[in-house]
């Protein structure tokens, strides 16, 4: 969707400025944010690019004002509710009020280590050959859906090569609105400078960006 979170060559946003040093959290309420999520992601009840997609939702005015957890926050608050784990009155009020929905599985502190090693893996197998070979041009479809994509606003009917073959995964525009996982090819696509930023671009730029099957169409 075209949302708050998708700022690729935008103006007014000022450039992107690392931290020297940069601590991995900046307070101990953003430790515990990142906990509960992972801790709630562990239920069982929505995949990370509902999760994405609940981010994506927030209000700009919101979104824009927001530090990172409290981005991550605001969105589990929602699936919280959206899956009958809380309700309204109970995020108000700040302690539970009635049972709510029962988790598939709760996520232990003995079985922290093994689960953050194992990750989320979401490559899949697919019977079908890829598309597209290295080498080939390719043009990026121009859509601006209402629901989850994974392709850039600034990458929308752009002309690139394919660098790579990535190989196949969950696709996640359909995944984060409970479609299934149904898997395609991904691709590695390079495209010059100019092609995305126009004549302003800076000489010998290139921009890549990994992108599903279904984004691409031949030149």
């Amino acid at each position: 969707m075209n949302g708050p979170h998708d700022l690729g060559g935008l103006h007014g946003f000022g450039p992107v400025a690392p931290e020297r040093n940069e601590p991995i959290f900046h307070a101990d309420w953003e430790k515990r944010a990142l906990g509960v999520t992972l801790s709630c992601g562990a239920f069982g009840a929505w995949n990370i690019d509902e999760s994405r997609h609940a981010r994506e939702n927030i209000p700009p005015a919101t979104y824009l004002s927001a530090s990172y957890y409290e981005i991550w926050i605001r969105a589990l608050e929602t699936l919280l509710q959206r899956h009958g784990f809380v309700s309204a009155g109970e995020l108000a009020e700040g302690r539970k009020m009635e049972k709510g929905a029962e988790p598939k599985r709760v996520l232990k502190a003995d079985m922290v280590p093994a689960v953050l090693a194992k990750g989320g893996p979401c490559d899949r197998p697919l019977d079908t050959t890829p598309r597209f070979d290295a080498g080939e041009r390719v043009r990026t479809r121009n859509f601006n859906p209402a629901t989850h994509t994974r392709l850039p606003r600034y990458a929308r009917e752009k002309v690139g090569v394919i660098e790579a073959v990535q190989g196949s995964f969950v696709f996640p525009d359909e995944n984060a609105h409970g479609k299934g996982e149904n898997p395609q090819w991904v691709y590695t696509v390079v495209f010059d400078g100019a092609e995305i930023w126009g004549e302003g671009a800076e000489p010998g730029l290139t921009v890549s960006i990994d992108a599903w099957e279904s984004y691409l169409e031949p030149v």
